[in-house]
């Protein structure tokens, strides 16, 4: 009885050993700073973190959606890291500002000039990307990782609503409801605003004129007691004065 239950108690603490050793099952992710909203532009920052302890992450590569291609993709400087950017041509040119574009960023790959990603360490890559598209709730970035080693990690796995998170998901960035951007409602809503404020500001002036009218009564009559108070001393003066002399 006791040989099993020594038995059974080293088997849950053998599981528990393994879960603590093994490796961090963190991936790489996208993540807006604030939120992505559709028809508008958002700066994204890609989260890579390193998974192996006898390697760094010395490269990425983010593949662009084709099915919802971006006008505009602007990396930002990373400091020990060299950027390329690959575009490439549209088969339906895109229509941005009443200007056709015949050609779209399709990856951005940021090489490592030292190191890269050291164990134990993340790093983040962040991209300035629009517009975003309006029928759609997400967009899907594959990536691939690459180790010192020269083991490739393929971060492509869609995601599906309803089932596990697959081994190697790759990043997806979350779009929110367009933001009011001064036509339709936001236009109105603005000029409510401005009539609005206006009319705080008028009935403020008023409020201001009529206290004013008020300060300066009650400075008048304050004034007249003032100089009443003041013959009223200068004769008692007088008065005080004689009779010593008497």
């Amino acid at each position: 009885m006791k040989a099993s239950r020594i038995a059974a108690a080293g088997a849950v603490a053998g599981v528990a050993v393994l879960a603590v050793s093994s490796p961090c099952f963190a991936h790489v992710s996208v993540q807006p700073e604030g939120e992505a909203a559709k028809g508008g532009y958002a700066v994204v920052g890609f989260k890579v973190p390193n998974e192996r302890d006898n390697a760094s992450t010395t490269k990425l590569e983010v593949t662009f959606p084709s099915d919802h291609p971006l006008s505009s993709v602007q990396p930002q400087p990373v400091e020990g890291w060299d950027i390329k950017i690959t575009k490439t041509r549209l088969a339906t040119p895109l229509e941005v500002h009443g200007k056709k574009i015949d050609e779209a960023v399709s990856k951005v790959t940021w090489t490592a000039k030292g190191d890269g990603i050291e164990p134990g360490f993340f790093q983040k890559f962040p991209v300035s990307v629009g517009t975003l598209p309006e029928d759609t709730d997400q967009l899907v970035f594959k990536a691939l990782q690459t180790y010192s080693n020269k083991e490739v990690v393929r971060w492509i796995e869609v995601p599906q609503e309803g089932q596990e998170e697959p081994e190697n998901p790759a990043p997806v960035l979350a779009l929110t409801a367009p933001a009011e951007d001064g036509h339709g409602h936001g236009a109105a809503a603005d000029d409510k605003a401005s009539d609005d404020a206006e009319k705080a500001s008028a009935e403020t002036t008023a409020a201001s004129d009529d206290d004013s009218g008020g300060t300066d009564t009650t400075a008048r009559v304050l004034g007249v007691v003032g100089i009443v108070v003041g013959a009223a001393g200068v004769a008692y003066g007088v008065l005080a004065g004689r009779r010593r002399t008497a």
